[in-house]
Protein backbone atom coordinates (compact mmCIF):
# COMPACT_ATOMS: atom_id res chain seq x y z
CA UNK A 1 0.00 0.00 0.00
CA UNK A 2 1.09 3.41 -0.96
CA UNK A 3 1.08 6.21 1.05
CA UNK A 4 1.07 9.68 -0.49
CA UNK A 5 0.37 13.27 0.70
CA UNK A 6 -2.03 15.38 -1.37
CA UNK A 7 -0.37 18.16 -2.46
CA UNK A 8 -3.57 20.30 -0.76
CA UNK A 9 -1.80 19.18 2.87
CA UNK A 10 0.57 21.32 3.49
CA UNK A 11 1.08 22.65 6.67
CA UNK A 12 0.88 26.58 6.19
CA UNK A 13 3.15 29.25 8.47
CA UNK A 14 -0.32 30.35 10.30
CA UNK A 15 -1.24 27.04 12.07
CA UNK A 16 2.60 25.84 12.67
CA UNK A 17 3.74 28.79 14.61
CA UNK A 18 1.16 28.94 17.14
CA UNK A 19 1.65 25.74 17.60
CA UNK A 20 5.47 25.79 17.68
CA UNK A 21 4.78 29.02 19.98
CA UNK A 22 2.25 27.00 22.61
CA UNK A 23 4.44 23.75 22.74
CA UNK A 24 7.36 26.41 23.52
CA UNK A 25 5.85 28.51 25.96
CA UNK A 26 4.37 25.36 27.61
CA UNK A 27 8.11 23.73 28.15
CA UNK A 28 9.24 27.01 29.68
CA UNK A 29 6.56 27.00 32.44
CA UNK A 30 7.21 23.63 32.88
CA UNK A 31 10.85 24.34 33.30
CA UNK A 32 10.50 27.07 35.43
CA UNK A 33 7.92 25.48 37.79
CA UNK A 34 10.34 22.69 38.46
CA UNK A 35 13.57 25.00 38.53
CA UNK A 36 11.43 27.45 41.24
CA UNK A 37 12.10 27.77 44.78
CA UNK A 38 11.45 24.74 47.10
CA UNK A 39 10.83 24.42 50.62
CA UNK A 40 13.48 23.02 52.54
CA UNK A 41 13.12 21.32 55.24
CA UNK A 42 15.58 20.25 58.38
CA UNK A 43 16.42 16.78 58.76
CA UNK A 44 14.13 14.42 60.39
CA UNK A 45 11.31 17.18 60.58
CA UNK A 46 8.31 18.74 58.90
CA UNK A 47 10.16 22.16 60.21
CA UNK A 48 10.84 25.32 56.88
CA UNK A 49 14.63 25.19 57.22
CA UNK A 50 15.72 28.51 57.80
CA UNK A 51 18.81 30.34 59.79
CA UNK A 52 15.86 31.29 63.02
CA UNK A 53 14.61 27.75 63.16
CA UNK A 54 18.10 25.52 62.73
CA UNK A 55 19.25 27.97 65.03
CA UNK A 56 16.13 27.32 68.06
CA UNK A 57 16.77 23.52 66.99
CA UNK A 58 20.43 23.64 67.51
CA UNK A 59 19.61 25.40 70.89
CA UNK A 60 16.94 22.50 72.23
CA UNK A 61 19.55 19.83 71.04
CA UNK A 62 22.20 21.61 73.18
CA UNK A 63 19.40 21.03 75.86
CA UNK A 64 18.66 17.40 75.45
CA UNK A 65 22.65 16.58 75.36
CA UNK A 66 22.28 18.32 78.59
CA UNK A 67 19.73 16.54 80.09
CA UNK A 68 21.23 13.19 78.95
CA UNK A 69 25.00 14.21 79.98
CA UNK A 70 23.12 15.19 83.52
CA UNK A 71 24.63 18.48 82.99
CA UNK A 72 22.13 20.42 85.69
CA UNK A 73 24.57 23.63 85.97
CA UNK A 74 24.77 23.89 81.87
CA UNK A 75 20.55 23.47 82.26
CA UNK A 76 20.58 26.08 84.56
CA UNK A 77 22.70 28.33 82.25
CA UNK A 78 20.38 27.81 79.10
CA UNK A 79 17.16 28.55 81.62
CA UNK A 80 16.49 32.56 81.61
CA UNK A 81 16.21 34.20 84.99
CA UNK A 82 12.46 34.59 84.17
CA UNK A 83 12.06 30.86 83.49
CA UNK A 84 8.41 29.60 85.30
CA UNK A 85 7.03 25.83 84.77
CA UNK A 86 3.10 25.97 85.62
CA UNK A 87 3.49 21.87 86.02
CA UNK A 88 0.52 21.45 83.32
CA UNK A 89 -1.98 21.27 86.12
CA UNK A 90 -4.61 23.64 87.54
CA UNK A 91 -3.67 23.94 90.69
CA UNK A 92 -0.75 26.16 91.53
CA UNK A 93 1.35 24.14 94.40
CA UNK A 94 3.65 22.55 92.12
CA UNK A 95 4.52 25.46 89.85
CA UNK A 96 7.88 27.39 90.08
CA UNK A 97 10.41 30.01 88.63
CA UNK A 98 13.70 29.74 88.18
CA UNK A 99 14.57 29.19 91.65
CA UNK A 100 12.54 26.37 91.81
CA UNK A 101 14.52 24.61 88.06
CA UNK A 102 17.67 25.43 90.60
CA UNK A 103 16.21 23.18 93.43
CA UNK A 104 14.90 20.63 90.70
CA UNK A 105 18.17 20.00 89.12
CA UNK A 106 20.33 20.02 91.98
CA UNK A 107 18.05 17.53 93.93
CA UNK A 108 15.57 15.36 92.09
CA UNK A 109 17.51 15.54 88.71
CA UNK A 110 20.64 14.05 90.19
CA UNK A 111 18.99 11.12 91.65
CA UNK A 112 18.34 9.69 87.88
CA UNK A 113 20.74 7.68 86.15
CA UNK A 114 20.98 5.88 82.46
CA UNK A 115 18.98 8.60 80.44
CA UNK A 116 17.94 8.69 77.28
CA UNK A 117 16.23 11.53 76.04
CA UNK A 118 15.24 12.07 72.47
CA UNK A 119 12.61 14.65 70.54
CA UNK A 120 10.66 14.70 67.27
CA UNK A 121 10.33 18.31 66.60
CA UNK A 122 6.87 18.74 65.31
CA UNK A 123 5.91 22.43 64.73
CA UNK A 124 7.54 26.18 65.57
CA UNK A 125 5.74 28.81 66.28
CA UNK A 126 7.32 32.36 66.63
CA UNK A 127 5.67 35.37 68.65
CA UNK A 128 7.51 38.78 68.26
CA UNK A 129 7.76 41.06 71.02
CA UNK A 130 8.41 44.71 71.84
CA UNK A 131 11.75 46.02 72.46
CA UNK A 132 12.83 43.38 69.79
CA UNK A 133 12.08 40.63 71.84
CA UNK A 134 11.13 37.23 69.99
CA UNK A 135 9.47 34.08 71.75
CA UNK A 136 9.63 30.83 69.80
CA UNK A 137 7.10 28.23 71.06
CA UNK A 138 8.71 24.71 70.19
CA UNK A 139 6.20 21.59 70.29
CA UNK A 140 7.68 18.53 70.50
CA UNK A 141 7.41 14.70 71.30
CA UNK A 142 9.80 13.66 73.67
CA UNK A 143 10.94 9.94 74.32
CA UNK A 144 12.74 9.23 76.74
CA UNK A 145 13.96 6.76 80.39
CA UNK A 146 15.98 6.62 82.82
CA UNK A 147 16.42 4.43 86.31
CA UNK A 148 15.35 6.27 89.85
CA UNK A 149 15.35 4.94 93.09
CA UNK A 150 11.93 3.68 93.71
CA UNK A 151 10.50 4.38 97.81
CA UNK A 152 11.70 0.82 98.81
CA UNK A 153 15.10 1.76 97.97
CA UNK A 154 15.11 -0.22 94.73
CA UNK A 155 15.69 1.19 91.38
CA UNK A 156 13.33 1.75 88.55
CA UNK A 157 13.23 2.29 85.46
CA UNK A 158 10.67 4.76 84.31
CA UNK A 159 9.70 5.32 80.35
CA UNK A 160 7.99 8.51 79.48
CA UNK A 161 6.42 9.42 76.20
CA UNK A 162 4.88 12.80 76.15
CA UNK A 163 4.13 16.08 74.35
CA UNK A 164 5.26 19.27 75.39
CA UNK A 165 6.31 22.77 74.48
CA UNK A 166 9.61 24.25 75.11
CA UNK A 167 9.07 28.32 75.08
CA UNK A 168 12.11 30.31 74.32
CA UNK A 169 13.17 34.00 74.36
CA UNK A 170 16.08 35.65 72.23
CA UNK A 171 18.14 37.94 74.78
CA UNK A 172 19.99 39.61 71.85
CA UNK A 173 22.74 36.94 72.04
CA UNK A 174 20.93 33.34 72.21
CA UNK A 175 17.82 31.38 72.90
CA UNK A 176 16.68 31.02 76.69
CA UNK A 177 14.65 28.80 77.89
CA UNK A 178 11.08 30.56 79.66
CA UNK A 179 9.60 27.30 79.73
CA UNK A 180 9.42 23.16 79.15
CA UNK A 181 12.45 22.42 80.85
Amino acid sequence: MKLCRSPEFVPSTTTALPIASALMLGGAVLLASACGPRTEYIKGTKIQRTNVNQGLISRVEEYRSAVEEKDAAGLLLMASREYWEDGGTPAGEDDYGFAGLKEVLTTRFKQADSIRYSMRYKRIRMQNGASDTRRAFVDVLVDASFTIPDARGGLRRADLRDQGQLVLEWDGEKWMFLSGM
